[in-house]
């Protein structure tokens, strides 16, 4: 790593502080948990199909079924976490004193 000498500092670029868009825009977490339950509910789904398709002779490639039902299990091992950890945020910042 090159460090710059100190009379190289005066020519760099200001550094502007700018908020998060998150913060700018409040329907950007909506729209994340939105499109992320919603993955959640793809990939069981297709998890489902593939399990009726196993189950019928239907599917050539077993492992692939395996997959989808792990990669569904994992998402919705991941959302519960998540869901867990956001009570307990709340439940946390309910005992704040005021």
């Amino acid at each position: 790593m090159v460090i710059p000498p100190i009379s190289a500092i005066g020519s760099l670029p200001p550094v502007t502080a700018t908020a998060p868009t998150a913060a700018a825009n409040p329907a950007g977490f909506s729209n994340a948990l939105e499109q992320g339950i919603e993955k959640l509910n793809s990939l069981h789904q297709t998890s489902d199909k593939m399990a009726v398709q196993a189950v019928t002779g239907q599917l050539q490639d077993v492992h692939q079924y395996t997959i989808a039902a792990n990669e569904a299990a994992v998402a919705t091992q991941l959302t519960v976490a998540v869901r867990n950890k956001a009570v307990e945020a709340f439940t946390e910042i309910m005992r704040m004193p005021m």
